[in-house]
């Protein structure tokens, strides 16, 4: 914002070559004030961030002991679209000097990140991990346990788990699941974690966030409107 008002005031002041001057000055002001991937106190750093993603990332992939090709490709694609081919590949240059010399730890992650970032943007870190056991078509029981505890590290609530986690299972309650509440509520109530979903889903709050993880809060606000719609089928409301 600031870089097109700064360069408006430039050409008012000094034409064309203001207008550059006001332009690149907004510019480092914008970032500057743009948010960081967090929002608490202590803010961690795109480069951390990244780095951390990839670490949980592994322990999914490793979690059932075997290394599915298909879910590295996933990893590789989602950081691709995400960061672009150049940085992303200096992350896993960096990931794996790293892994050399310290244990992942899934714990001590989640720890730093929860400290570290949104809430909302856990729950999408949590969603990519559960894109990734899903990659080769099935999540194994050895990754959901892993994704439980990744899960419980992130500081994540319990029902937010099983609402993602019914986004990747199909079962006769998953759109119930989705919107966390049973079965046996009222329309009323459907109709009220329709909406509360809906606006803890909602993709503009992570506006602040690269493509990818804006395309994977669309993916999870239009499962809880799948699921929303396929209760209104069911019920006739």
């Amino acid at each position: 914002m600031f870089k097109w008002i700064l360069a408006v005031v430039g050409f008012m002041f000094f034409r064309y070559p203001g207008a550059i001057l006001g332009f690149i000055i907004g510019t480092l002001i914008d970032n500057w004030k743009r948010p960081s991937v967090g929002s608490q106190d202590q803010k961690v750093s795109p480069g951390d961030f990244e780095l951390n993603l990839l670490s949980l990332a592994s322990l999914v992939i490793k979690a059932d002991g075997k290394v599915s090709q298909t879910e590295l490709d996933y990893v590789r694609a989602y950081f691709v679209q995400a960061y672009g081919k150049e940085r992303a590949n200096a992350t896993f240059r960096t990931f794996n000097e790293v892994i050399k010399s310290r244990e992942i730890s899934g714990q001590r992650i989640g720890l730093y990140l929860q400290k570290r970032t949104r809430y909302e943007v856990r729950l999408q870190i949590l969603h990519f991990l559960f894109s990734i056991a899903k990659a080769d078509g099935h999540v194994s029981e050895a990754e959901l346990r892993e994704l439980s505890e990744i899960s419980a590290h992130l500081n994540l609530m319990r029902r937010d788990f099983e609402s993602i986690k019914a986004m990747f299972f199909k079962s006769a309650d998953n759109a119930y699941k989705i919107l966390e509440i049973e079965k046996s509520a009222t329309d009323a109530e459907v109709k009220q974690a329709f909406r509360t979903m809906a606006k803890k889903y909602h993709p503009d709050k992570l506006q602040h966030m690269d493509e990818a993880y804006r395309k994977g809060a669309q993916e999870k606000f239009t499962k809880v409107q799948e699921a929303y719609e396929h209760i209104q089928k069911e019920r006739g409301i």
